[in-house]
């Protein structure tokens, strides 16, 4: 046999380089997922006694309280959500349209911000106990903010329009042709209700409690104000107070671990719970036309969760603004930390979109294993709580770029690690909807790839673009834990010094950040409710 044919020559093999595009979008990944990465290399190769250490003071305790103040948060907002979405879809009365918009507006207040003003209103002898003691004697006494109770109650208010929006949608698509079969068989409103409903409205719940619960998990703010023990309030102690990465990277790794099996579990839940609606005999709800007294039931109802979760927190924000700009104890820096907090998240939401663009375009334009292996190394920033991220960020950046330790970079690196999810989300749910028709048909004119895209597919879709990065943007406005532990010396945002203030209790100093977040906020909640309903 001829050793020619047995052994081509050299130059007949041929390497295919991979495209520009999947390069970049590798390299992206890499750098996004390297965090992850370190937390768990990190936490795996720690010393076995601080393993040890950890499951015998601290894990038990921080588990036990992490997933207690998740379970009782997701009571909560599964009694408000489904109640209210149940009362704005399924009957007519006078302000129903305008308590649907209302309803959301608590996502605009950060924890935080919520949390300092419950320790003022729940203090002893505050505004809540004088009210309870007029009501049940002068000896009763309210629960505390620094309590179970209080950190149950703050991020339920915060959390539940997760529930309520998702309830709200599925019961606007409801078919009404279950619930009159139901009640054919001799079913009352209450059977109906529970047995009909509820079961076929699950992934929507399901959906909105895992967010829920996820958001409870990672949240630093408030557990911090209210010194509730959780999981992320441990990593940042370990880290400011005993200086101590590894135990933290230890700790983190548990947070990560259980962020995983919610996530695994969300998803088998809505596995379980799928369902196909028919379109034969498909009746949408028509709400029906209440009495004087039932409107009067829910206005008041409707009412007392606006105020708690919204009303009262920003009229306490108002009238502190107020005071301390009459006082001019409104700092002549405040404009300095605005500044910072708006150029930081500009930055940074516009670098989410200009890394979002070559991702979106692998995960929508180009399915190969390559190109999913990018978009899901982008996505591990989901998992990481701000402490976590700031903790692996910080620690790559002073291993291996210690120049640039105590930088604005370091601290724009971590919010990109964490907030580049939700701009990639986004900007993929868009470009998916634009048929791919019109950059073929450009190409067939001679169009190269890159002048395709800026002449006929970003004209398309940058409305869905400009979306990612104001939620990108105002996300970070309200980012708390990888400022404080990141931002360059003298460098304070206008969530830093909301928290500072607040730890000290000084009211009024934290009120003026806190109501121009809100104002900032509000506009894109209203945006995204006016999505919700077209």
């Amino acid at each position: 046999m001829d050793s020619a044919n047995l052994f081509p020559p050299f130059s007949s093999f041929r390497f295919r380089l991979p495209s520009p595009l999947v390069l970049l979008g590798f390299c992206l990944a890499v750098v996004l997922m390297l965090p992850l990465l370190y937390v768990v290399l990190s936490a795996i190769t720690a010393d076995p006694a601080v393993w040890r250490r950890l499951w015998t003071t601290r894990v038990p305790e921080l588990l036990l309280n992490t997933l207690s103040l998740s379970l009782g948060v997701a009571i909560i907002n599964l009694t408000l959500g489904v109640s209210l979405a149940w009362i704005l879809t399924r009957y007519a009365f006078a302000g129903s349209r305008v308590w649907g918009w209302l309803l959301i507006l608590p996502l605009s207040i950060p924890s935080y911000v919520l949390a300092y003003t419950y320790t003022y209103l729940l203090k002893h002898g505050g505004l809540l106990e004088q009210a309870w003691q007029t009501i049940a004697g002068p000896e009763a006494v309210f629960f505390s903010p620094f309590s179970f109770a209080g950190a149950v109650l703050v991020l339920a208010l915060n959390t539940f329009p997760f529930v309520y929006l998702l309830a709200r949608s599925a019961f606007r698509n409801f078919n009404v042709s279950f619930e009159e079969v139901a009640r054919t068989t001799g079913a009352n409103r209450v059977n109906t209700f529970f047995r009909v409903s509820l079961p076929l409205i699950r992934p929507s719940l399901i959906a909105g409690l895992f967010l829920a619960i996820l958001y409870v998990a990672s949240d630093f703010g408030a557990v911090s104000l209210l010194r509730f023990q959780t999981f992320t309030y441990a990593v940042y102690q370990q880290m400011t107070g005993r200086f101590d990465n590894t135990a933290a990277a230890c700790l983190s790794l548990v947070l990560v671990a259980c962020a995983f099996v919610f996530l695994f579990g969300e998803r088998w839940f809505r596995q379980r719970s799928r369902f196909y609606q028919t379109t034969g005999r498909y009746r949408k709800p028509v709400p029906k036309p209440c009495g004087p007294l039932t409107t009067l039931l829910f206005t008041c109802y409707l009412l007392l969760v606006f105020g708690a979760a919204f009303g009262l927190p920003v009229l306490l924000l108002i009238q502190w603004t107020v005071t301390a700009a009459s006082a001019g104890d409104i700092s002549h820096q405040f404009f300095g930390y605005a500044w910072n907090s708006v150029s930081l998240s500009g930055l940074t939401a516009t670098a989410a979109v200009l890394c979002g663009i070559p991702l979106a375009y692998l995960a929508c334009r180009r399915r190969t294993w390559a190109g999913t292996f990018c978009v899901q190394g982008a996505y591990t920033g989901y998992v990481l709580p701000g402490p976590v991220a700031a903790l692996a960020v910080l620690a790559l950046v002073s291993q291996t770029l210690p120049q640039l330790y105590g930088t604005i970079l370091v601290l724009l690196l971590a919010y990109l690690v964490h907030f580049l999810p939700a701009a990639l989300q986004g900007m993929e749910s868009t470009l998916q909807q634009l048929t791919p028709n019109l950059e073929e048909a450009a190409r067939s004119l001679g169009a190269r790839s890159l002048r395709t895209f800026f002449q006929v597919t970003l004209p398309l879709v940058r409305g869905g673009f400009l979306s990612a990065w104001i939620l990108v943007f105002v996300q970070c406005m309200k980012e708390l834990p990888a400022s404080l532990l990141l931002r360059p010396v003298g460098f304070d945002t206008l969530a830093v010094r909301i928290w500072l203030e607040a730890s000290e209790e000084l009211y009024q100093l934290a009120a003026p950040p806190a109501l121009l977040i809100v104002a900032i906020t509000i506009p894109v909640v209203l945006l995204l409710m006016r999505k919700d309903q077209t």
